[in-house]
Formats: C-alpha cells, sequence, structure tokens
C-alpha cells in the first residue's frame, strides 16, 4: 500500500463503467476486472499518465498498459531509457520494474469502446489530484493523449485552454513540475504513423535531460 488514495475495487462512483466492469467479469472471471492501481513506487520522480485501462489489457492484467498493444511501445521506450529493468512480455508477472518511474490512468476502470464520459473522467479526477500530490519527489509528467492532458490540468486547477495539447509541448504544474504531451501510444496512433517510435523517443529523451538537471 502506498498511501495515495485509490478507488476501491467494487467502486460504483460510474454506473456504466461498473456496469460494464460486472458484465467483463461475468465473461471472463479469470480477469482482474477493478480499478486498475498504478504500477511504481511513490518515491518517483518521473510519472506517465494514461487514458484508461483496455478491455484486454489492463483490465485483464490488473497493470497499467500490460497485455496490449499500448504497452509495447511505452515500456520498450521505458526500458531503452533506464526507466525500467527487465524484459516486457505483456504480463503482470514478466518481471518488470519501473525506475524512478510510475505509471498511472487518468480513468482508472476500463470503459466501453475505450472511450470513457466526461463525467467519468471527472468523478476520477480525485484520484489522479492524489496521485499528483502523494508523490513527493515528482518533477516530470507525461500525459499521453489530450484526454489525460486535460485530466491533469483539472487535477492541478489548471485551465486547459491556457495550456494547449500538442505532441512535444512541454507545460509548468506547480511547485516546478513540468508536464510533457505526447500523442497516445494506442494502436491506431502507430499503425497510422501519428506517432512513430522515433517521436515518442524524442520526447522521453527530453524528459531524461529535465531529470539530469
Amino acid at each position: 500500500m502506498t498511501g495515495i488514495a485509490a478507488p476501491a475495487q467494487d467502486c460504483a462512483a460510474c454506473p456504466r463503467l461498473a456496469a460494464y466492469r460486472a458484465a467483463n467479469r461475468a465473461a471472463n472471471p479469470a480477469w482482474f476486472n477493478a480499478p486498475v492501481p498504478s504500477f511504481g513506487s511513490p518515491s518517483a520522480r518521473f510519472l506517465v499518465v494514461g487514458m484508461a485501462p483496455g478491455v484486454k489489457g489492463a483490465n485483464r492484467t490488473g497493470r497499467p498498459f500490460t497485455g496490449d498493444h499500448a504497452g509495447l511501445l511505452l515500456y520498450e521506450t521505458l526500458l531503452k531509457f533506464g526507466f525500467a529493468t527487465g524484459v516486457y512480455d505483456a504480463r503482470p508477472d514478466d518481471g518488470v520494474e519501473l525506475v524512478d518511474t510510475r505509471i498511472c490512468n487518468a480513468v482508472r476502470c476500463v470503459p466501453p469502446a475505450n472511450l470513457p464520459e466526461p463525467a467519468e473522467i471527472a468523478a476520477c479526477n480525485r484520484y489522479l489530484a492524489a496521485e499528483l500530490a502523494g508523490l513527493p519527489n515528482l518533477r516530470v509528467v507525461l500525459a499521453l493523449g489530450g484526454l489525460a492532458h486535460k485530466a491533469v490540468l483539472k487535477a492541478q486547477g489548471m485551465v486547459a485552454s491556457r495550456h494547449p495539447f500538442g505532441h512535444g509541448a512541454r507545460h509548468a504544474l506547480p511547485d516546478g513540475v513540468v508536464l510533457f504531451n505526447s500523442y497516445h501510444v494506442s494502436r491506431y496512433n502507430t499503425n497510422t504513423g501519428r506517432l512513430t517510435t522515433p517521436m515518442f523517443e524524442a520526447v522521453v529523451a527530453e524528459i531524461v535531460a529535465v531529470l539530469e538537471t
């Protein structure tokens, strides 16, 4: 336990998400099928924020970005730049350990069609706020996609229109923390070329430079 507030396993704050979770549990009882907890140490200086668990990814495995396509580029890049150790094998027991890094989602429960509704994003934002407040050494946040970017800003009490999302953009958060933006590491973005490996690695390289200063 980290002491950072997180939703209960049977969280019912979002009826649509709770019903979808229950349906997945009935169809696939061996899956995790619960709000997905953060992965990594609360002493980390680097936090990666995604959108929401994938139904056959984190909702199945219980570890963020683990078990579906989105995790491939993320974990391989974290391994390459020294933010993780081990060999990523898309399983929560693959032995991957994060180094000075933590991963969470803006919405902790899997949404139907991989898209949370505004009320669901708002309902879960208190947990993201708790996450940000509960990392005493935090220096860099990487938001994967516009939804995560806006959720981070909301959690910090900031106005999104004053800090527009853009791949490779950076924004100043309170207490000297820097928010970086990247397109999401989704299958759609990588397959269409909207996000390439060099594009993503360039953002992570900038994060390394900030953490080294």
